[in-house]
C-alpha cells in the first residue's frame, strides 16, 4: 500500500508540473502575439545638410592679365670681327668677357706696319700724279700760245699774198713774188695744223694726268682704309661676350673676336597660343602696344621690369605653333640676355565682371548660389578668362549672390546647405575635411 501511495503522489506532482509549464508557455505565446500585433514605430527622418564654403560675387571692372614665359634678348648685338690679317699688337684692358666699353673706344690693334708702308707709297704716287697734272697744265698753256702765234703768222702770210696779187693786177708785181707768197702761206697753215696737233696732245696729257691723279687718290683712300682696319673699335656702348682673342695672336680677316651687346636695348621674346593671340589685337587686327611686366625669380627676391609690346615675328619655324611676340623693356639693368622670365601682359579692362575661384565653376559652365531657405540654385554664366586659380565671368544673376567656392557632384540644385564660418572654412581647408554637427548631421560639400 505504501508503494502505491508514493506512486500516486509522484504522478500527481508530475501532472501539476506539466500543467504549470503549459500555462507558462501559453502566457508567453499570448504576450509575443500581442507585441507582434502592435504597429512598429517609424523613426523620425532628418534632411541631410551639407556644409559649404561661399564667397560673395561682386561685379567690378577687372583688367585681365595674360601670363607667359619668355627669354631676354638684346636688339642691338654686334659681332666684332677682324677686318685685316695680322698679329694683335695692342689689346684694351677692358677687352675681356663681360667688359664694359664705350662707343668709339679702341678695343684692339692689328700690326699696322704693312698698311703704313702701303699708305706712304700711295701718298708718294699721289704726289707724282699731282706733279704730272701740273706739268700737263703748263704744257697745255704753251700749246695754246704756240697755236695762237702760228695762226697770227698764217694771217700775216694771207695779207702778204693778197698784197702781191694786188700789185700784179696793177702791173707792178711779178708772178714769182705771188708764188713765193702762196708758198709762205701754205707753210704757215701747216704750222697751224702742227700747233693744233700739239694742243690736242697737251689736252690729252692733261686728261691722262687727271685720271692718274684720281687713281692715286683712290689708292690713297684704300691705303688709309686698310690702315684704319687695323684698329678695332666699339660701335656703341655695351658689354663684351664670347671673347676669344689675346695679345700676340695671329688673326685672319673676318675672324670673330668677340660679341658686343647693348644691355640697355633689351627685349623679351615670349610665345602665346593661337587662342591667346586675339587678346593682344585691337579692333583693326593690329598688335596693341600693351604694357607688360617682366619678372625674374632670383631665389631670395623677384626682380621686375616694365615695357610694352613692340612687334611679332614675321614667320614661324617648322614645327612651331602660336605666335612669337617681342616686347621692348623700358629699363632693366639687372636683367641680362638669356634670362628666362615670367611675362604678364595687361589686357583691356572688362566691365561688370565677377572674379571667383576656378573651383566654383562647374563642368557644365555654371555656378551654384545659395537661394531661399539656404537651398542651392544653378546660375548660368559666361566664362571670359581664366586667371591662374581664378576665373572671370559675367552673368545676369551673379552679382551680389553667395556663390559656392567648391563645386562637386554631391552639390545639386535644391539641396539645403550650411555656410561654413571663415575660421571653420580655414580649419577645414587645413584638415582636408569639414566638421560634422550632431544636431542636423551637416557634412562638407566634398564628403
Amino acid at each position: 500500500m505504501r508503494f502505491l501511495r508514493q506512486g500516486l503522489l509522484g504522478l500527481f506532482l508530475l501532472s501539476v508540473t506539466v500543467g504549470l509549464l503549459a500555462y507558462a508557455g501559453q502566457t508567453l505565446r499570448l504576450a509575443l502575439e500581442e507585441r507582434a500585433g502592435r504597429e512598429a514605430p517609424v523613426p523620425e527622418r532628418q534632411e541631410r545638410v551639407l556644409a559649404v564654403r561661399t564667397i560673395r560675387a561682386e561685379a567690378a571692372t577687372v583688367t585681365p592679365t595674360l601670363t607667359a614665359f619668355g627669354r631676354i634678348e638684346s636688339r642691338r648685338t654686334l659681332e666684332i670681327r677682324a677686318q685685316a690679317t695680322g698679329v694683335i699688337t695692342e689689346l684694351a684692358p677692358g677687352f675681356v668677357e663681360g667688359g664694359a666699353v664705350t662707343a668709339g673706344q679702341l678695343l684692339a690693334r692689328i700690326d699696322p706696319a704693312d698698311a703704313e708702308i702701303a699708305l706712304a707709297r700711295a701718298r708718294t704716287d699721289l704726289g707724282d700724279a699731282r706733279a704730272e697734272e701740273r706739268a700737263a697744265a703748263r704744257a697745255l698753256d704753251l700749246a695754246r700760245d704756240e697755236l695762237a702765234a702760228r695762226e697770227e703768222q698764217a694771217e700775216i702770210q694771207t695779207r702778204a699774198l693778197a698784197r702781191q696779187r694786188d700789185l700784179e693786177s696793177r702791173g707792178v708785181g711779178t708772178l714769182t713774188a705771188i708764188e713765193a707768197a702762196e708758198f709762205n702761206l701754205v707753210q704757215a697753215r701747216q704750222a697751224v695744223l702742227a700747233a693744233r696737233q700739239s694742243l690736242t696732245a697737251a689736252e690729252t696729257r692733261v686728261d691722262q694726268a687727271a685720271s692718274a691723279r684720281a687713281r692715286a687718290g683712290l689708292a690713297l683712300s684704300e691705303a688709309e682704309r686698310r690702315l684704319a682696319e687695323t684698329r678695332i673699335t666699339a660701335g656703341f656702348a655695351g658689354r663684351l661676350s664670347e671673347v676669344s682673342v689675346v695679345a700676340g695672336r695671329l688673326v685672319s680677316a673676318n675672324e670673330q673676336l668677340a660679341r658686343l651687346v647693348d644691355p640697355r636695348a633689351l627685349d623679351v621674346a615670349f610665345r602665346v597660343s593661337n587662342a591667346q593671340y586675339p587678346q593682344l589685337l585691337d579692333v583693326t587686327g593690329a598688335l596693341r602696344p600693351a604694357p607688360v611686366t617682366v619678372m625674374l625669380d632670383s631665389g631670395s627676391e623677384r626682380i621686375t621690369a616694365t615695357g610694352h609690346i613692340a612687334r611679332e615675328a614675321a614667320t614661324l619655324a617648322e614645327g612651331e605653333s602660336g605666335r612669337m611676340i617681342f616686347a621692348a623693356l623700358d629699363d632693366a639693368p639687372v636683367m641680362k640676355p638669356g634670362d628666362f622670365v615670367t611675362v604678364t601682359v595687361d589686357e583691356p579692362p572688362l566691365a561688370g565682371v565677377a572674379r571667383l575661384p576656378a573651383s566654383a565653376l562647374g563642368p557644365d559652365g555654371s555656378v551654384l548660389a545659395i537661394g531661399a531657405q539656404d537651398r542651392l540654385e544653378r546660375l548660368p554664366i559666361t566664362l571670359l578668362r581664366r586667371q591662374g586659380n581664378e576665373v572671370l565671368l559675367r552673368g545676369a544673376e551673379v552679382a551680389g549672390r553667395e556663390i559656392v567656392t567648391e563645386h562637386s557632384p554631391a552639390l545639386v540644385p535644391g539641396l539645403k546647405v550650411r555656410r561654413l564660418a571663415p575660421e571653420a572654412a580655414a580649419s577645414a581647408a587645413d584638415e582636408g575635411a569639414a566638421p560634422r554637427t550632431a544636431g542636423n548631421r551637416a557634412q562638407p560639400a566634398g564628403g
